[in-house]
């Protein structure tokens, strides 16, 4: 059974994509101080893959008869899953600040244009570069102002392996995106996923067991954290972002992160308070401005 959706449907993907993938960074800070960085995703992927493998059973999915197949879909786990949250969850862990954190991972539209050219062979009209440029300037400018970062002290107080970590994590999101969308577009959406997060799980495992302690305070926060981690990021959004992958050029996929970043800080104005000045609404009309430039179609 193949995972198809209507015109309709598909121009809805890309906004309930951004808005679930936006409440990762409000959930994150419910789970990260009860649970060491891999210890985290290993109980994450382990709950995806059986909620997974029951949805796959119900649904009928056919498994890729190509162990060709099957392999690049464990890349593309390894780089998506692995070494993406792993990165990230273990720079901040190492003392990077979010919104730091944040910034580096906002290049990723810009390096997945880079990239998209000598994997996918897309080309990215000169109206693509701008919209990009635009985007990511504003992000720029949501981010300084929301998180406060000053130049002379944003950069201590941590392990600069943090800035490792972090540049591999960006590294990891762009490619494997690409990968997936090159190698893997034989595979079902649900199919592919599980074989992603197989390898991922035996990643984390690894480094769980071999550098954490692996022990877990079992409070609600967490459970719900880790439930919403589960069902709505790691199924319902990377379910979403394979639609929009198979279904786009990578470039214009990319874009769409740009839009993250202001969608955290209006849910975190509209949930906890937290006041957007003018720096934030201009950067917000520009990331808006970019994204739709480079979704713009071309004349040809």
């Amino acid at each position: 059974m193949s995972l198809t959706l209507s015109p309709t449907y598909l121009r809805l993907v890309p906004l309930i994509f951004v808005w679930v993938w936006s409440t990762g960074f409000l959930v994150a800070k419910f789970g990260k101080t009860n649970a060491e960085p891999f210890t985290l995703l290993s109980y994450r992927f382990a709950l995806v893959l059986l909620a997974l493998w029951l949805i796959i059973k119900v649904v009928g999915c056919r498994w890729p008869t190509n162990w060709r197949l099957v392999v690049h879909c464990m890349v593309v786990g390894l780089l998506l899953h692995g070494l993406y949250l792993g990165g990230i969850f273990q720079a901040i862990s190492l003392g990077m600040p979010a919104g730091l954190s944040a910034m580096v991972i906002g290049l990723q539209p810009l390096t997945m244009a880079l990239f998209a050219g000598l994997m996918l062979g897309e080309s990215v009209s000169k109206r693509q570069w701008l919209g990009l440029v635009m985007g990511l300037i504003g992000l720029y400018l949501v981010l300084a102002e929301q998180f406060a970062l000053d130049a002379t002290t944003m950069f201590d107080g941590f392990s600069g392996w943090a800035v490792v970590l972090v540049v591999a994590a960006l590294m990891g999101i762009s490619i494997g995106t690409l990968y997936q969308k090159k190698y893997c577009h034989e595979v079902e959406l649900l199919n592919s996923i599980w074989l992603q997060y197989a390898a991922a799980l035996v990643l984390t495992l690894l480094v769980a067991f071999n550098f954490e302690t692996r022990v877990v305070n079992w409070q609600w926060p967490f459970i719900v954290s880790l439930a919403w981690q589960v069902l709505a990021l790691s199924i319902g959004a990377v379910l979403l972002l394979m639609i929009m992958i198979r279904q786009g050029a990578a470039t214009k996929v990319g874009s769409f992160f740009y839009l993250v970043p202001p969608t955290v800080a209006l849910q975190a104005w509209f949930l906890f308070g937290e006041a957007i000045g003018l720096q934030g609404l201009v950067g917000i009309t520009l990331i808006a401005a970019g994204v739709a430039q480079a979704m713009w179609p071309s004349r040809n």
